[in-house]
C-alpha cells in the first residue's frame, strides 16, 4: 500500500491510496483514503485519528486534489468526497482554488452560556465570535456537547475589520489544528455573509470568497 505526507499549512494528512485501518496517524490530522481515480477525478474518504469520517474536509479536498495533480500533471481536479464535489484548480501562483459549494448559516443560539453560529459546509461546524486563545476550553465543551449529537468542528473567531479575521480551530476527532480549510468558510460565512474575507490561523492564511451562498476557498498543499 503505498502512502505519502501532505500538508496544509501544517495541517498533515497522510494521503494512502487503499484503507487506512490499521496505520499510524499518529502525528498526522488524519487521512485521505484515494478510493478511485479516473483522469482528472478522484474519490476519496477523510478519516479522522480516532477512527471517525469526516463528510467533508476544505484542506484535505485541496491536498488529494494537488496529490491527484502530481500524478496526472494536469492543473484541475475534481474531488469526490462523501455526498460533494469539490472542483480544484492549480492558480499561476502555484495555490489551489477549490470550489467547496454551499454554506448554509443558521441562526445564532446560545449553548451553556456561549453564543455560537451553527455553519454547514458539507460538515458541522459551531462559530464562536471572541478571543481565539478561548479554543481550548471552548472547543471540546462544544465538540461533545449534546446539542450536538454527530459532535462539531468548532471555532472562535475574532473580527479584525472588513474582510479579515483571525481563528483558532478544535477539529471534531483531532482537537486543536493549526488551520482549516471548511472552518475557514464557517467563520467567513458568520462573520460576514458575503464577499471575500482573508482568514489568519496559527498556522497560516487562508482566503475565501462567499457570493450567493457558496464558498471559494484559496490556499497551498504540499507534500510534508
Amino acid at each position: 500500500m503505498q502512502s505519502s505526507r501532505w500538508h496544509a499549512h501544517g495541517n498533515v494528512y497522510l494521503v494512502v491510496e487503499g484503507d487506512s485501518r490499521g496505520l499510524d496517524l499518529s502525528g498526522t490530522d488524519g487521512a485521505i483514503e484515494i478510493l478511485g481515480v479516473d483522469g482528472d477525478d478522484v474519490e476519496v474518504a477523510i478519516v479522522n485519528p480516532d477512527g471517525s469520517r469526516a463528510e467533508m474536509s476544505g484542506n484535505g479536498t485541496r491536498i488529494a486534489a494537488a496529490w491527484a495533480m502530481e500524478r496526472s500533471g494536469s492543473r484541475v481536479a475534481r474531488v469526490h468526497v462523501g455526498a460533494r464535489v469539490v472542483d480544484v484548480r492549480k492558480t499561476d501562483g502555484g495555490l489551489y482554488e477549490s470550489d467547496l459549494g454551499r454554506v448554509v448559516v443558521g441562526e445564532q443560539e446560545v449553548v451553556d452560556g456561549i453564543e455560537l453560529t451553527p455553519v454547514s459546509v458539507g460538515n458541522p461546524h459551531a462559530v464562536v465570535v471572541g478571543d481565539p486563545a478561548e479554543i481550548v476550553r471552548i472547543g471540546p465543551l462544544l465538540e461533545t456537547h449534546p446539542r450536538f449529537p454527530e459532535r462539531t468542528n468548532v471555532q472562535v473567531v475574532r473580527v479584525d475589520g472588513p474582510g479579515e479575521v483571525t481563528a483558532r480551530v478544535w477539529e471534531r476527532g483531532v482537537g486543536e489544528t493549526s488551520a482549516s480549510g471548511s472552518s475557514a468558510v464557517a467563520v467567513a460565512a458568520a462573520t460576514h455573509g458575503e464577499g471575500a474575507v482573508l482568514v489568519h490561523f496559527p498556522g497560516g492564511d487562508l482566503r475565501v470568497r462567499l457570493r450567493a451562498g457558496r464558498a471559494t476557498l484559496v490556499g497551498p498543499a504540499e507534500p510534508a
